[in-house]
């Protein structure tokens, strides 16, 4: 899959932004003499996305628990490198089915942010990676974006963390273990994700949690629910009101890896 993308005015320097989004290096550019022409070359992912995948198929428990661990694996590896996503849902997560077994690939990272410029600046060593100092979780944001059902409370109010990309993580997980879906008011499509229940509105569970802090929310939310009590507990703990009661994506990976083995 390519896609060719361009800019119009040779004059014009929005393209870098353009780069510096999808690529997430510095801008090392100098404007083009000649119109610029970008092409992306990307992995074609045959099993679609997180959705059509665990809804055109029966419950799998090994497969559920494969996925959990390769999606916190997959956002302790971006917090690491200082990236905050942003933008987690079911969406933009593929699936690739070429080893054989499914293998998750974490995409479209237009709303992501790196974070950079918080380290010890003034007493690094030479050649040092200032950027490997960042501290993802104190560093703040304001730009509320991503997706309704998946946003964390603070992120509606607009400041936040990476913590924010816990939570949206743990309405993924949650949703994905117990299958509940919604249709999507514009696509009509049917999607994972968990919400709360007011009346006959569905509501995105960060929105409900930001109007009402201390209600509590019913995990899990099927009586006939197979999720054991480690992740249910881990779930509460990813989607607390509070962010600094959450998890970082370091102390989750490990969680996650001790719960699996518990099972």
């Amino acid at each position: 899959m390519a896609q060719k993308m361009s800019h119009g005015n040779k004059r014009s320097k929005q393209y870098l932004r353009l780069v510096e989004t999808s690529l997430k290096g510095e801008r090392v550019l100098g404007p083009p003499e000649e119109p610029c022409y970008l092409w992306f070359v990307m992995e074609f992912c045959e099993g679609g996305d997180l959705n059509q995948f665990i809804l055109s198929r029966r419950p799998d428990s090994q497969t559920n628990n494969s996925f959990m661990l390769q999606l916190t694996s997959a956002v302790a590896f971006l917090h690491e490198n200082n990236i905050v996503h942003r933008d987690l849902k079911p969406d933009n997560i593929l699936i690739s089915e070429k080893s054989g077994t499914p293998v998750l690939k974490v995409a479209d990272f237009g709303l992501s942010k790196v974070c950079a410029g918080l380290g010890n600046t003034s007493e690094g060593k030479e050649g040092e990676d200032k950027n490997k100092n960042v501290n993802v979780n104190k560093f703040w944001l304001s730009s509320a974006c991503g997706s309704d059902f998946y946003m964390a409370p603070e992120v509606w109010e607009g400041h936040y963390t990476a913590k924010a990309d816990i939570f949206a993580l743990g309405i993924i997980i949650w949703a994905m273990l117990e299958r509940i879906t919604f249709i999507d008011a514009e696509s009509k499509r049917e999607l994972l994700g968990t919400y709360v229940r007011q009346g006959t509105d569905i509501v995105p569970v960060g929105e409900a949690l930001l109007e009402n802090p201390k209600m509590v929310l019913n995990i899990p939310q099927k009586r006939r629910s197979c999720m054991s009590d480690g992740v249910r507990k881990l779930l509460q703990d990813m989607l607390a009101v509070n962010p600094q009661d959450r998890p970082n994506a370091f102390e989750l990976q490990v969680r996650m890896d001790q719960v699996m083995c518990a099972v």
